[in-house]
């Protein structure tokens, strides 16, 4: 029940995380030309906004907690059930972004769970 539930934890933050951070830069835009005095200005107002913070945040709890998970499960576990964050990943751009998520896409999603599921039945 504790791997079950810190793979939860995992995948979640970790994917809100990306989720608050890609909408941070979605309202930044794009980053054009890349020098050093650009970056520096896009990492500037970057680090205002509200939503960059909370992925930040979430992203830390995910890291810490995958941490905290291999130091007593077996990778060959934790590395393959961290990969269903692909899952939420396209549901979150899909329903939380709005982008479009070709059919290619959830087709590769489904293989995924597939093949999380095969790890979960040994």
């Amino acid at each position: 029940m504790r791997l079950v539930l810190f793979i939860a934890i995992i995948v979640l933050c970790g994917t809100a995380g990306d989720i608050a951070v890609s909408h941070a830069m979605k309202q930044i835009g794009e980053v054009h030309p890349l020098t050093p005095a650009v970056i520096l200005g896009v990492l500037a107002r970057a680090f205002r906004m509200r939503w960059m913070w909370i992925g930040i945040g979430l992203e830390a709890v995910g890291f810490f907690s995958l941490l905290a998970l291999l130091s007593w499960a077996d990778v060959s576990v934790v590395v393959p059930a961290t990969a269903l964050s692909y899952v939420t990943g396209a549901c979150g751009a899909k329903f939380l972004l709005n982008e479009k998520v070709a059919p290619l896409r959830w087709a590769g999603v489904l293989l995924v769970c597939l093949g999380v599921a095969l790890i979960s039945i040994s």
